[in-house]
Parts: C-alpha cells; structure tokens; sequence
C-alpha cells in the first residue's frame, strides 16, 4: 500500500479534486510531471497501480451552499529564474511506501497539515480584534505566498462576521482571485452565521462595484439568512432580484421560498410553487411542511392543514415536534376536539414527549371545543409537571367552564390563577367568573366581581353587562336590568344581538305587570323588535298579516346564531300571555325560514316529534300544532303509522330547570294524552296507532 504525496502546498492546491476540471486533465497533468526528491532518487520508486492509493484530502467547503467547478490557477510570487520558480511550485504525484520511515515525516506535508493550519488561522482570526492591524498580524503566519484556495478555507471556517471583511480586503489586497464570486460567497457565509443581514447586502454592493457577477449560491445564501432572521420580506425581496442577474433557482431555493412566501403573506404564490413541488418531487424540509399548515391554518382550510399532513407522510418526511404542535393549534382554531385528541395519540405512538407548546395547544383545542374532561386533565397535568400558565389559557378555561356550568372547577383555577405569580386577571377573566355567578342566579357575587373588575382597573364590557342582565332577570329585578341597560348606553356600547336576545329572554321570566319597563329597553335597543314585542305586550291587533310581516323583517336584520333564540323567546313570551294564534305564527315562520329544522321525523313504522332544540313554550306550541296535524290526516281518511313517538331528550334542558321531559310529560297528562315514557328509550314518549286514533277522535267529539 503506498500513499500519493504532493510536493509543495502550491502543488496541493491543484490536486484538489473539488476544483479538477476534469478526471482526465487531472490525470494527463499529473503523468506529465516530474518530481524529485531531496536525498531520494526518483528512480528507487516504482508505483504499481494495484499499490498505489491516493491521500484524501479534507472537504474544503462544508456548506453545500459553495461549490467550486473550475480549478483556479496558482498565485505565487516568482522567485529567481522563472522556470525554475514554476516547476517548483508544480504539483506531482509519487509513490511512497508506506513501510518508509520517511512515510510520516512526508505525510505531514500533505494538504490535510496544511488545511488544519488554516483552519487554525481561522479560529485566531475568529478571536482577534476587528481591526486590519491585528487581522495583518494573524495573518502574517500564512507567509508571503497567500494563494487564492487558502484564503477561501481561511474565511470558510470564520464565524466572526466583524472580522471578516478586514480578513476579504487583506486577501483581496495580495491575491488576484480568477473566482472572486468564491471569495465573496464565503463570506456572506459568515455572515449569515452571525445573522447581520444588513453586512451581507453591503457585501452584495461591492461585489457589484467590483464587477463581480453574483451566482446562484451568493442569492441561496442570502435567502437563507434572511429566512434565519424571521424576515421572509427579505428573503422574497432578493428571491425576485435572482432573474435581472440571470440566476435561475434550483429546487431547493425554491422549496424555502414556499415557507418564505407563506410567511410573507403571498398564499397564492406559496401554493402555486407548493403545487409545482409535488408535480417536480422537490425535497421539502419539515420547517416548510409547517409552514403550509400553518398558512391554511390561518385561512381557515383546517382540511387543507390535514391534507398537507398526510402528503407529508406519503412523502417520507417524518413529523416532528414543530409539525404536531401546528396541527394541534390550527385543529384548536377549528373547534375540533376529536382530531386534535387523535393526532396527539399519534404523536405519542411515535415517541415524541409532548412540551409547553403541546399542552398549550391541546388545552386550547380541547377549551375551545368543550372537552371539559380532557381540558381539565390537560390542565392538571401541567400543574403536576411544573409548567407555567399563562393569562390566555386561564382564560380558556375559565370561559368552558362558564358556557358548561362548571362552577366548582372554575372557582378553583381562578383562586389558582390568582396564586400565580406570572398571571394577572384581565376583562376576559372577570367576564367568566360574572357569567358563572349570573347562571346560578347569584346576584351578590356577580355584583362583588363586578366591582373588583372595576377597582382592577377594568370597564365593564358589552359581556359583563349581558351576563348582569340575565342574572337580575333570573332573580327578578327588573328595575336593576333597567338600571344596567343604562349604564350599558352610558358607557357608549351599542347594544347588540346577543344582548338584545338577553333582554327577550328576560322578559319571559317577567311578571305581566313589568313587562312595560322591559319593552322601553327592548324598543331602544332593536326598534325592529320593539315593534314585534309591542304587538304582544300591548295586546296590539295583528291587522291584515302586520304582525306576521313584522315579525319575518326582524328576522332578516339579524344574524343567524340569534335567530333560534330570539324566535324561541318569542314564543315563550306569547304562551306566558296566552297568545296561542301568534306562538303558532311565530312557529310557522321558524320552520319555513329553517330556523328550526328536523322538528319532525316520519317512516312508514313510526312518526316522531323532536323536541329538545326548543324551548319549554316553543315545545309546546310545536306539539300543539303536531296533534292538530295529525287530526287532520284521519280527517283526510289517510292512516296513522303503527307507532308514534315525542323525544324530548333527557337530562337538564338549557331553557329549563325542571328539564323539558318532565314538563312535556305533565302537559300530556293535562290533555289526558295516551303517550306514556319508554321504559328503553330516556326522553321518549310513544304510543300506538290504535290509542292515538281513539284519543283524536274523543278530541274531535268533545271539540264539536
């Protein structure tokens, strides 16, 4: 086995094979050389290519970002005759056998010795003063003969970006560099590790006034530094200047640009260019793959951000931290509990321990979709592991707990909260805690946490005031709610949907004899619904269809999430006053307007009334009109099915304390009605065909 060595540092430098020309010009110049020898004759040497084996040679340039493709012709000052001079510095190569006791004195003369120096120069530099006279003298070691590959290793092993532009004007100022665009790309490297964005397109000027053309690699390198600073403007900005210097991107400029251009806001172009990467198979990176789930996270395609997922899976790129903490959030935003629980067993299936950022994540989901179970595990999970809360996720959970009547708990992470040496209540917090309070009726309390909302520091908000109004309708003080709807206009707020469907809902729980103090804040607040209110508290005549006109006008101004309970509260207030014909009125215009949908179900088996998206009088009137429907299909000869059927659901009913089954269930005994409760079957109440056509037809009788 025998070791090929160069001569001379000056021969290393084209021996290189990272800037050979070609594996043929390379070997015909090295067959062509002569090399002696001092005290050895080249003669005692005869390689044989089965012993011969070539040194390698360290990796000049680590960063794939800097590629050298054409050899760069030897700098060296001449010295005496210059023929002489030239074929000493020529390189050439020898066998050497590796049994010689001269093999390792030689070897320390190859360019791995001389590529250690240099990085070692470079670790000097790194440490010196920015200053040309203590660069000078570090420098200095390098000798009078700086040849041009030397001084491209010296600046690629620097990551002191002060330094090294005294470092490219002293090598600038001794050597005349065939490739200068090399010596510059290396130093924008230096720079991109020291993140100064502002040296490298000073860099980039000088270049131009050098009249140094800039390559792909001095763009890509650029691009990435600012793609590093989190300034993807930036790295959009120079991506575009890539085509006036006649700089094409490669695939992998162009696969950071699509986390660029997503970051920069562009949807469009970081969608066209992420659809081009999967018709042209680009290699994408996880930081991209992120990126786009968040873009469509934030656009609010959640089946978008899951789609990029499984693309990414399909292609190989295994999910990392980053990846499932932005799913997580973006199916938070979505409100979907269930995919966020599943992608987070996923994640733990493939052995990644969830951080802050997971929790924080799956507490929001989980919050934001009424997990109340697993959002109150979340939380003591972290509290177990150490890990800080903050305002926000507070706050989420203070507000499930209010929308669920979780009560206990929230009264329990507020006293936790207010332990918390990093976290302060703000308006959001006291908002909850007031709505909890108001729910159960509990005015002194609402009222305590009303005002130290206020000593905080903080105005009631349009939330705060509709909780307070609900809470002193629920302990019927109606002077107060009066008293609150002022201040509401005091404070400059303009009363909105949810505020005034408060106010409706108050005033189904008020005495007739009150209603008139309610129906002036109504008429200020929602003239349209004043007018329809007016018609039922003042006992105003309908005319020819007035009413019902009114009535499908107020529906048409408002928004769709209030409509059900304002259509809802309606109602109930026209069966508290006895006003059957109007509650049928009213019930008539939900159904055809679809705000209330799927309230009757009919197979040839069975025919169901579906109750429990109704309120306690909306419930009624509805089962009202069914029993009449279905008087007037016997009266039309037609059959009954075998079984019918009212499900009113089960449990506690948001509209009612008693729960709308067992008053459905006490109102069919009023009509001595033969539905009885299925013992199988919580919330339903069926009967048969034959004891409801009997029940109809005594109905008819003793009607006529």
């Amino acid at each position: 086995m025998a070791y090929n060595l160069c001569s001379s540092p000056s021969s290393l430098f084209h021996d290189l094979p990272s800037i050979s020309s070609s594996p043929s010009s390379s070997s015909s110049s090295s067959s062509s050389r002569k090399f002696k020898l001092r005290n050895l004759s080249s003669s005692s040497f005869q390689p044989s290519p089965s012993h011969s084996l070539t040194l390698p040679s360290k990796t000049l340039l680590h960063a794939p970002q800097v590629s050298l493709h054409e050899p760069i012709p030897e700098q060296v000052p001449s010295e005496g005759n210059s023929s002489s001079s030239s074929s000493s510095y020529k390189s050439s190569r020898i066998w050497v056998n590796p049994r010689s006791p001269r093999a390792k004195q030689l070897e320390r003369h190859s360019y791995d010795a001389r590529y250690t120096s240099l990085v070692n120069v470079a670790n000097s530099l790194d440490s010196c003063n920015p200053s040309p006279e203590d660069v000078s003298l570090v420098l200095k070691s390098l000798g009078d003969r700086v040849l041009e590959q030397d001084a491209v290793t010296v600046i690629n092993n620097m990551s002191n970006s002060l330094v090294v532009p005294f470092v490219l004007s002293y090598f600038q100022s001794r050597i005349k560099p065939t490739r200068e665009a090399i010596l510059y790309n290396v130093t924008l490297k230096v720079f991109r590790k020291g993140r100064d964005l502002d040296a490298m397109e000073k860099i980039f000027d000088e270049m131009l006034q050098r009249g140094v053309r800039p390559d792909n690699v001095t763009f890509s390198t650029i691009i990435s530094c600012a793609r590093i600073c989190l300034l993807p403007h930036k790295a959009v900005e120079w991506f575009e200047k890539m085509s006036s210097f006649g700089c094409e991107p490669d695939e992998v400029t162009y696969s950071v640009m699509i986390d660029a251009y997503g970051r920069a806001g562009n949807i469009d172009m970081a969608l066209r260019l992420y659809d081009r990467a999967r018709t042209e198979s680009w290699r994408l990176d996880t930081v991209t793959f992120s990126t786009l789930i968040k873009m469509y996270g934030l656009a609010g395609n959640y089946d978008g951000c899951l789609n990029v997922y499984q693309e990414m899976k399909v292609l190989g790129v295994k999910p990392n931290m980053v990846i499932y903490n932005t799913l997580l959030d973006a199916m938070g935003r979505a409100k979907r509990p269930w995919q966020a629980k599943s992608i987070f067993m996923e994640m733990m299936n493939n052995g990644l321990s969830p951080n802050w950022v997971t929790y924080a994540s799956l507490l929001r989901a989980y919050g934001r979709g009424r997990y109340s179970e697993d959002a109150l595990f979340v939380y003591k999970e972290m509290r177990e592991k150490g890990m800080e809360m903050n305002t926000h996720l507070y706050n989420t959970l203070l507000a499930m707990c209010a929308d669920l009547g979780l009560a206990d708990d929230a009264f329990k992470i507020f006293e936790d909260m207010k332990s918390s040496a990093t976290c302060l209540c703000d308006s959001w917090t006291f908002s909850s805690l007031i709505t909890i309070y108001s729910c159960s009726g509990n005015v002194s309390d609402a009222e305590r946490m009303l005002n130290e909302m206020i000593e905080s520091g903080f105005e009631p908000t349009i939330f705060v005031l509709t909780s307070l109004v609900q809470c002193y309708g629920k302990a019927g003080r109606t002077d107060d709610v009066v008293k609150t709807f002022d201040q509401l206009l005091d404070l400059g707020i303009s009363p909105d949907d949810r505020f005034c469907g408060c106010l409706l809902n108050v005033m189904t729980q008020t005495p007739k004899e009150e209603l008139f103090k309610l129906n002036y804040c109504v008429d200020k607040a929602n003239p349209k619904l004043g007018s329809v209110v007016r018609y039922l508290v003042e006992g105003l005549e309908e005319g020819d269809g007035e009413f019902r006109k009114e009535a499908s006008e107020l529906f048409d101004s408002i928004a769709d999430e209030v409509k059900k309970p304002f259509c809802n509260s309606l109602i109930d207030l026209c069966v508290n006053l006895n006003l059957l014909d109007m509650a049928c009125q009213l019930l008539d215009i939900g159904l055809s307007r679809e705000i209330y949908t799927d309230i009757q179900t009919k197979s040839q088996t069975q025919w169901s009334l579906h109750l429990k998206s109704l309120s306690l009088g909306a419930s009624l009137t509805a089962l009202h009109a069914w029993i009449n429907d279905l008087s007037k299909v016997l009266e039309s000869g037609e059959d009954l099915p075998p079984v019918l059927g009212i499900n009113t659901g089960h449990g506690k009913h948001r509209y009612s304390e008693k729960g709308l089954a067992s008053v459905v269930e006490s109102h069919l005994n009023e009509l001595n009605a033969p539905f009885h409760e299925a013992p199988d079957k919580a919330g339903w109440f069926l009967t048969t065909e034959v004891a409801a056509k009997s029940w109809l037809e005594s109905r008819e009788m003793v009607t006529a």
